[in-house]
């Protein structure tokens, strides 16, 4: 082995340093190590001791270079960050990158995670992450894949597809033993509310003004901030909630839930669900996904009409 490998410091003794240049400090540097301050201080004195020469003129609450210590670092940090690619580049070879999927938590719980076990069987290949969160972000910046936004045509983003509209019906556990919702079902009942008074065709107040029973005191009115939390509870029995027929679909085939009749107030919203895609030009597992997403939209995407006669009518989706 040549001399000079021999006699050069330890990497982790020049990493300690480079840190540190590029932060001027001695706490950051420690941080973005995942190490303690005295542990970076160490380092530093170390590697001093191993030149023979000072690297850093330590001040209070500051540091700087000396005429040596700047030399060293503009040829460390070089080499390091050449060091790093290389690394880089090397790990992402052998490591799958997960295709991240954003969406709202209601969306999310009940439409993507019920579904993805038969994406898994088919792409065995292709790794997902799901980030469940209710507002739209940046998926670039936040560095996601795709996303699926829930708005008014007017405000889905530029290039967005549109996946699949919405109905919303009343829905209730069997246990309750409530078919078709009227005034006497109402008073004897607990409503379950999506408390999000922005999206007021969600809400028991309108729907129950729409049907002439705005004047009707329910039993009880059970509030949850998440759309998942208010299906949840209905399957529990816990009331009667108003169900979005492209989430609760599953749920009306195998019965753990059933819809209830309520007349004319059954009916489309003007809001529908829209994948968007951070690249215009996706990696292949990407596309992928996106094909598996527009596929398992077509299976709910039907006419408002025909969607709710068929929830009522008996087993949704089948």
């Amino acid at each position: 082995m040549p001399e000079t490998i021999i006699r050069m410091p330890s990497l982790d003794l020049v990493r300690g340093f480079v840190a540190v240049g590029r932060r001027m400090s001695i706490t950051l540097a420690a941080q973005d190590l995942c190490l303690t301050q005295s542990a970076v201080s160490r380092q530093v004195h170390t590697l001093e001791d191993a030149l023979g020469v000072k690297l850093l003129i330590r001040g209070y609450r500051s540091i700087s270079f000396t005429a040596q210590g700047e030399h060293l670092f503009r040829i460390a940090d070089s080499a390091m960050q050449q060091l790093q690619g290389a690394v880089s580049a090397l790990t992402s070879a052998r490591e799958r990158v997960p295709v991240t999927i954003t969406a709202s938590i209601g969306v999310s719980a009940l439409w993507l995670l019920p579904r993805l076990g038969g994406f898994q069987q088919r792409y065995p290949h292709i790794d997902v992450r799901v980030a469940a969160i209710n507002k739209a972000i940046d998926l670039r910046t936040q560095g996601a894949d795709l996303g699926i936004r829930y708005c008014a045509a007017a405000s889905a983003p530029p290039g967005s597809v549109r996946l699949f509209g919405e109905s919303v019906v009343p829905v209730a556990h069997a246990s309750l033993g409530v078919h078709r919702l009227d005034a006497a079902v109402v008073a004897e009942n607990v409503l379950i509310e999506f408390d999000d008074p922005q999206r007021p065709w969600l809400q028991w107040a309108d729907r129950l003004t729409a049907m002439g029973l705005g004047a009707v005191k329910p039993k009880g009115i059970l509030r949850f901030n998440q759309y998942d939390q208010v299906i949840l509870a209905a399957v529990a029995g816990q009331g009667i909630a108003l169900g979005r027929l492209a989430l609760v679909g599953p749920m009306l085939q195998d019965k753990r839930l059933l819809a209830l009749g309520a007349g004319a107030q059954d009916q489309a919203s003007d809001h529908a669900y829209w994948l968007i895609q951070a690249e215009t030009a996706p990696r292949e597992d990407v596309r992928s996904v996106i094909d598996w997403i527009k596929a398992e939209a077509r299976a709910v995407d039907v006419p408002p009409e025909a969607e709710v006669k068929r929830a009522l009518s008996g087993p949704a989706f089948a």
